[in-house]
């Protein structure tokens, strides 16, 4: 086997707009390819598209969250639907952190690939750990260790949601899973981290931007056509027509429940 990547590197130059892609392995595995330049260092990431990123399988299960979501149905089973007792020590909170941020990478990736449906997945997984360690860790610091990270993950979230509306012809809803996430976001409960407030108002004003972004993109109803329409014939002094085209808003007013 030729370990030499050199000619893969020839073959893909480097470019910081599009710097990552996707690949079907050699074990028959889709992947996600991100091409690095840093002056002397160049190389490539790669990353498994589905399951665990890395591709392995922690204690026999897709992923280490699997697991201790297992042990805890487990605990329950024992003592009769009680789970008073049941806690992740340290280690245990150590390995769901690794593994958020292996996932992290990925959907990061994934969003410059605009694979919207692998976006919502990874961030709800990441999001389902979040709350799982917030629960039961044993230890305040790790329970609240990834709390800072709340309006990163809600805004991907919701940028991929509301991408994906968008480009089905939903502006309405895409609008709608913007406005929500930027109320989540606002009713976050303060943390003293640099982290959360950093990412609170980036997030905010990326989210922002979205909504400007499809507000522009959004065709006109048509309410807004006849709107526009009236005006002009207004400015026109076309009052006969003016004056048809309020008839018309009038019956779509009449119309409308």
């Amino acid at each position: 086997m030729d370990q030499d990547i050199s000619k893969v590197l020839q073959a893909w130059k480097y470019d910081p707009t599009a710097n990552v892609r996707k690949i079907w392995g050699e074990d028959g595995v889709q992947k996600v390819q991100v091409r690095i330049d840093q002056g002397a260092f160049q190389g490539i990431l790669q990353l498994n598209l589905d399951g665990r990123p890395d591709g392995k399988k922690p204690y026999g299960f897709d992923f280490a969250l699997d697991y201790f979501r297992s042990a805890l149905e487990k605990y329950r089973r024992i003592h009769k639907g009680d789970e008073k007792g049941f806690s992740l020590d340290g280690e245990a909170c150590r390995e769901l952190f690794d593994e958020g941020t292996r996932v992290y990478g990925r959907y990061s990736f994934l969003l410059q690939l605009q694979d919207y449906d692998r976006v919502i997945r990874d961030t709800e997984r990441n999001m389902a750990l979040f709350r799982f360690v917030n629960t039961y860790g044993e230890e305040e610091e790790d329970r609240m260790n990834l709390e800072r990270w709340w309006p990163y993950i809600l805004r991907l979230n919701a940028t991929a949601r509301a991408m994906q509306s968008s480009q089905k012809g939903r502006y309405d809803d895409a609008l709608e899973i913007v406005r929500e996430a930027r109320d989540k976001i606002d009713r976050l409960p303060e943390m003293d981290a640099e982290e959360f407030h950093v990412e609170r108002a980036r997030s905010e004003e990326s989210l922002e931007e979205l909504e400007q972004e499809l507000l522009s993109n959004k065709p006109p109803s048509r309410r807004e056509r006849l709107q526009k329409d009236l005006q002009i014939a207004i400015e026109e002094e076309d009052f006969e027509r003016a004056a048809a085209i309020r008839d018309e808003l009038q019956r779509l007013e009449r119309s409308e429940p």
